[in-house]
C-alpha cells in the first residue's frame, strides 16, 4: 500500500469469502486506525469470526485485499504474523505443557532469545495472577485461566496490533481490569486493537472506534459515538442489525 506512513493500521478492500452456497463476508470495506482500540461486533454468523481470519491471515479470502502495517497479507504473510497477536476464539492450545512451558515454547518459536523470553514470561504470569499455577498443565487450567495464557501467548512477542475475539469471556472482574489496564497502556503507547465481543457494555466501555457487521457486510463504522448516534450503543446495534422488537411468549415457561 502506498504512503505507509499515513496508511491505517488494517485496511480490508473488497474482502469476501463464501463456505459453499453461504456468503459469509460479502465485499467488506473497512479501514481501522493506528493507535486506536477498534470493536468489531456483530451477531452470530455475522462473519466476525471469518474477518478477523482473514486478516491475521489465518484464512485466505475468495476476494479482496487486506494491508496490515502497509503490508499486503498475502504477499508477505510471515511479516505480517511478525506483527500481529492474535486470540482466537475457542482456542485450542498444546495444553499437556504448563503454562510457563507454553509461554516459552511460544516465545522461541516468535524468535525470541532465552533471556526475553524467560522476563517476559515471569511478567506475564505475574500480572495475570497465574505466578502460583505456572508450572500446572494446561490442561488443569480453569477456563477463565486458559483464556489469560492465551492473551499471555499473544501479547509475548510485543506485536504492534492485538486482534483479540472475546478476550474477557471467563475472566473475573479482577482480572478483566488487569486486562483492560494492560491493553489500554498498549494503545496509549501506539499499539492497536482489534476486539471482537458480544458485550456491548465492554465495547462501549473500552473502545474509540467500532464496526458493526451483519450478514458479512458493514453496516456502520467510526467513532464509538459516531455510530451509536446519540443511543445507547447496544440499542443501535439492535436497530442495525434488525432485532426483533417482539418477542412470543413461552406461556408453558413457568414453575411446575
Amino acid at each position: 500500500m502506498d504512503n505507509i506512513a499515513a496508511a491505517p493500521m488494517v485496511a480490508i478492500r473488497g474482502l469476501t469469502k463464501a463456505f459453499g452456497q453461504v456468503l459469509a463476508v460479502n465485499n467488506l470495506n473497512l479501514d481501522i486506525p493506528r493507535g486506536s482500540m477498534y470493536g468489531f461486533v456483530g451477531p452470530n454468523g455475522a462473519g466476525k469470526t471469518t474477518t478477523l481470519s482473514m486478516v491475521t491471515g489465518m484464512l485466505r479470502p475468495d476476494a479482496g485485499k487486506v494491508w496490515v502495517d502497509g503490508i499486503d497479507v498475502w504477499t508477505d504473510l510471515a511479516a505480517v504474523k511478525a506483527k500481529v497477536g492474535v486470540l482466537p476464539d475457542r482456542l485450542r492450545l498444546f495444553d499437556r505443557l504448563s503454562g510457563q512451558e507454553l509461554l516459552t515454547y511460544t516465545g522461541l518459536l516468535r524468535g525470541l532469545d532465552k533471556s526475553t523470553v524467560a522476563t517476559r514470561s515471569a511478567d506475564l504470569l505475574r500480572t495475570l495472577g497465574l505466578e502460583a499455577d505456572a508450572k500446572k498443565a494446561v490442561a488443569d487450567y480453569s477456563a477463565g485461566m486458559t483464556k489469560k495464557i492465551a492473551l499471555a501467548c499473544a501479547v509475548l512477542h510485543a506485536p504492534a496490533l492485538l486482534v483479540l475475539d472475546e478476550p474477557f469471556e471467563a475472566i473475573d472482574p479482577v482480572s478483566a481490569r488487569t486486562i483492560s489496564d494492560i491493553l489500554g497502556a498498549f494503545v496509549k503507547d501506539g499499539g492497536t486493537v482489534v476486539l471482537s465481543s458480544h458485550v456491548m457494555d465492554t465495547v462501549q466501555r473500552l473502545c474509540d472506534h467500532v464496526a458493526i457487521i451483519g450478514q458479512g457486510q458493514l453496516l456502520a463504522a467510526g467513532t464509538v459515538e459516531q455510530v451509536a448516534g446519540g443511543l445507547d450503543l447496544e440499542e443501535r446495534f439492535i436497530q442495525l442489525v434488525g432485532g426483533a422488537e417482539t418477542h412470543q411468549e413461552l406461556t408453558w415457561l413457568r414453575p411446575s
